[in-house]
């Protein structure tokens, strides 16, 4: 096998296996349910699926998993499309769950006349109270031996439309006294009264999660049944359905470990709160884990599937912390980011010995990559620095301007310090320097030297702009909010004394005036201070920025 062939992780050594049997196609799917938008956490399987299909020459059908229409809409399958495009995966063919409906029914009725499905009367309390628990065998419903004559009556009934919601359920008969519970008689098949977005009204009966997946996975050829670890007890039940439905070769089932991230919330009951309780703007707002708000905010998808790449494939459950995901956004934006001129807490300089008139500063638009180009800032009397560029009683080693001291303007002038002047709670309100005219940069002066260098923007040519920082949804993170709970249909506990109020803050800054054409979506670095995104938000007179990440690593990323 070539050497790029080769596994790397325990799923790559299952599918080497099967090939080594003499088999020659690998085909996976990712079966996304459309009752919400992508987060960080589905971008794992996501990667896998296409990334396994990918390296062995094989293909990765995308199937919706809309078998439950009380949470599933159009508009969540247009944005999954847009997620997958975005990071860059091509799927062989779109496909959708429903699609099997017809096809799941004939099973069903297949597993009745075999005898191993019944029709079932108890409500959803009593359903409860048979199963049991993990430490006491469940019960046999009083309806499990009906005939099958009867349930084929039953069912057909069902499908009719005759019978309320929940009033009777298809159940797989396996055995009640199974250890793993999701043997003991599981639901086949509910009752749900509820328009479709895809098959309208044509159903009111539609299969339940652990019925229909095997299936579609074995009609569509499907090799290898990638899944999150929490599937992992759902296996047992995956194979005796397509035993049992008699497919001739069947999938395998393989699991990992789910992705978690520090800070993160990553349950989609609790980000679907966040956004229908208003806490955040919706699911593209910046501070969510989703993938339109990671886009949004300036992530680049390259980052995003190096992120991806670089944390692997594990069997065990392990949490990520969120620098990593940041190292890779930094270290692409660091490649990537044209330059731009921020000024975040602006105060005025004024040159007192520069004249009337201005000129225009040449500022390439990245420093190691000039095939990007280079615009031109307009330079003159009155410029706007950094309020923390200007010190009156400096700290040691200080290298910015300060009493006596010297700085250069970047790309401009070495400029000395002067004086200042100061409002009545002491606060410095203006500075003041002389330019030495020799010292430009490129020209002749260039080669003295002084230990600061500073950024700088014109007062007549700067634009207000509004800054956009973010912190993390949540000032802590319990285990509950970081599973990714797709098919947990439970109601999420009160989480509000968990919000972080402080995961927001808005600035009024000054930025360089390209930024008011530049289109939405366009990411810069702004120069010694953050990158940034512009926003959809913003207006011809003010660009909004996202701040997408700081400069710095928090930490000493080790991959």
């Amino acid at each position: 096998m070539e050497e790029s062939k080769r596994a790397t992780n325990f799923i790559e050594e299952f599918v080497e296996e099967y090939l080594s049997f003499g088999n020659t196609t690998i085909k996976t799917r990712f079966p996304p349910e459309p009752n919400g938008y992508l987060h960080i956490g589905h971008a794992k399987a996501l990667a896998i699926d296409f990334g396994v299909a990918e390296k062995y020459g094989g293909v990765c059908n995308l199937r919706f998993d809309d078998t439950n229409p009380a949470k599933e809409d159009v508009e969540y399958v247009d944005a999954i499309l847009e997620d997958i495009r975005w990071l860059g995966f091509a799927w062989d063919k779109l496909l959708f769950g429903s699609s099997y409906f017809e096809a799941c029914y004939e099973l069903a009725v297949k597993l009745i006349k075999k005898g191993v499905a019944y029709v079932d009367d108890l409500t959803r309390e009593e359903l409860r109270a048979y199963r049991g628990t993990l430490t006491e065998p469940g019960r046999n419903s009083p309806y499990r031996n009906r005939s099958v004559e009867e349930n084929l009556d039953l069912f057909a009934r069902m499908r009719a439309g005759e019978f309320p919601n929940g009033s009777r359920t298809l159940r797989a008969k396996i055995d009640m006294a199974s250890p793993n519970i999701n043997m003991r008689d599981p639901a086949m098949y509910r009752i749900l009264h509820l328009p479709h977005h895809q098959t309208g009204d044509a159903w009111c009966i539609y299969p339940m999660y652990d019925f229909a997946h095997p299936i579609q996975d074995a009609l569509e050829g499907i090799t290898h049944s990638l899944c999150s670890l929490e599937y992992e007890a759902h296996r047992p039940l995956y194979d005796w359905v397509t035993e049992q439905c008699e497919f001739h070769p069947r999938p395998r089932q393989i699991e990992f470990a789910r992705l978690n991230i520090t800070d993160t919330v990553m349950s989609k009951r609790y980000l679907r709160r966040l956004v229908e309780e208003g806490h955040v703007q919706g699911w593209d707002d910046p501070r969510m884990p989703t993938l339109c708000a990671m886009r949004r905010r300036g992530y680049p998808a390259a980052a995003v599937r190096d992120f991806l790449a670089r944390i692997g494939v594990a069997k065990a459950d392990s949490i990520v912390d969120a620098g990593v995901l940041e190292h890779c956004v930094r270290e692409n934006l660091n490649e990537n980011a044209a330059r731009a001129v921020i000024v975040t807490e602006p105060l005025k300089l004024v040159l007192t010995n520069w004249g009337e008139g201005s000129e225009n500063i040449e500022m390439e638009n990245h420093p190691f990559r000039p095939e990007l180009g280079s615009r031109t800032l307009r330079f003159g009397r009155e410029l706007w620095i950094e309020k923390s560029d200007f010190a009156a009683i400096p700290p040691p080693k200080y290298f910015r301007l300060k009493p006596e001291g010297e700085v250069r303007l970047k790309n401009a002038y070495i400029i000395k310090y002067q004086g200042h002047e100061v409002d009545e709670n002491g606060e410095v309100t203006c500075v003041y320097a002389t330019v030495d005219m020799a010292s430009k940069s490129g020209g002749e002066g260039a080669n003295r030297k002084v230990k600061g260098t500073i950024h700088w923007l014109s007062a007549a040519d700067a634009a207000p702009c509004e800054l956009r920082h973010f912190e993390p949804l949540m000032r802590r993170v319990n285990a509950d909010m970081a599973e990714d709970d797709a098919t947990d249909e439970t109601v999420a506990p009160d989480f509000t004394d968990s919000l972080n109020p402080a995961s927001l803050r808005v600035l009024s800054a000054l930025c360089e005036p390209a930024l008011l054409a530049a289109a939405p979506g366009s990411v810069v670095q702004g120069m010694r201070m953050a990158y940034y995104c512009k926003d959809r938000d913003s207006r011809a007179d003010l660009p909004v920025l996202n701040r997408t990440v700081g400069l710095k690593d928090s930490f000493r990323v080790a991959l």
